[in-house]
């Protein structure tokens, strides 16, 4: 088993705000979970309290069922890939993959057939003799997951290892990646900025802001079934638009819609951009920009005085406006106090 627990977990610095604001946390066995958020979240100050290369300030972190509190990192089992590789560059490949072996006083026998194994598994096997330096950036991340493989860890910890490729190598890498926890069957915790990467990747994905989880969930229920404004807003394209309903009913740009729900007054609605075409209500309105993405556009316009987006196939018709056809079926409504999705 190789689940991680965290208990009421608080991290601050000199006893200043909470970094990490009472976090409970279950991430099960084998699961491959992805912790997504903006910069200055926490999420990869996570990471840094599950390896132990941080102290907690209060609560617990549990592995397989124990308390790791006051265990030092190179104890508790558990694999860190780095954002920047974190390579020996005098190293060889070899070396590189070989080197927690080393330490952990592996026979040399045991040690090549391990390096070499791994090496095989990720394509390694014509580079075992160069330096870091003489590598691409999709090769030495290879070897960095080489070297937290090679040790077979009860925890991968991975803080953004595909920042520093690009697009088509991180896309390339993310199958991989997904690949390896499959083979490998152990419990995966992925720290991403990328949206993408998190609904790609993760068996579940936890969106944290400000500190805080806002919504532990599938992919498919943070995407359908956001909890609040700031998911809602942080995965997927969404508009906000400012309303007042009024006896179940409210307008956009002068057209009416009704609501099923028991809210009078101030309020937002939120719309996927791939929706602001999916409806029985049309509204027609000036484009300000467009974008060509490849397979669709993205059209940029105002509505009720809000900056919005519509994601439209390439057959859809435009000039220099747009008409949208809309449905309250796929709106969310959100309280403008508590920003909750009602």
């Amino acid at each position: 088993m190789s689940s991680v627990v965290l208990k009421n977990l608080v991290k601050s610095y000199d006893g200043k705000k909470n970094v990490i604001d009472n976090i409970d946390l279950e991430i099960k066995d084998k699961e491959f979970i992805v912790l997504v958020g903006s910069s200055g979240c926490g999420k990869s100050t996570i990471l840094r309290l599950i390896s132990g290369l941080e102290e907690i300030t209060s609560g617990e972190i549990l592995i397989d069922g124990k308390v790791v509190n006051n265990i030092h990192p190179k104890d508790r089992d558990i694999a860190f890939v780095f954002q920047s590789y974190a390579l020996y560059p005098h190293m060889s490949v070899y070396d590189n993959i070989a080197f927690g072996l080393k330490m952990r006083k592996y026979d040399k026998k045991t040690i090549d057939s391990k390096v070499r194994d791994v090496a095989k598994s990720l394509n390694l096997e014509d580079l075992l003799d160069r330096k870091p330096r003489q590598l691409s950036g999709g090769q030495r991340q290879r070897v960095a997951l080489g070297r937290a493989i090679v040790r077979n860890p009860k925890v991968f910890l991975m803080d953004e290892p595909l920042s520093n490729l690009d697009a088509n190598l991180r896309v390339q890498m993310r199958s991989e990646i997904k690949k390896l926890h499959q083979k490998l069957q152990t419990t995966f915790i992925y720290v991403t900025h990328d949206q993408t990467e998190a609904l790609t990747m993760g068996d579940r994905i936890v969106v944290l802001d400000k500190g805080k989880i806002q919504q532990a969930d599938s992919p498919e229920e943070i995407y359908n079934n956001p909890k609040n404004k700031f998911v809602a807003g942080f995965i997927g394209q969404m508009n906000f638009i400012d309303i007042n309903i009024q006896n179940g009913k409210f307008n956009i740009e002068g057209i009416e819609f009704n609501i099923n729900k028991n809210i009078e007054g101030e309020a937002i609605i939120a719309i996927r951009a791939e929706k602001m075409i999916a409806g029985d209500k049309s509204i027609t309105v000036p484009i300000d920009i467009v974008e060509m993405t490849g397979g669709e556009r993205i059209v940029y316009f105002n509505l009720n005085n809000n900056k919005c987006s519509a994601r439209i196939p390439l057959d859809y018709f435009i000039n220099d406006s747009i008409t949208l056809r809309l449905s309250e079926e796929n709106m969310y409504f959100i309280d403008k106090n508590s920003e909750n999705i009602i």
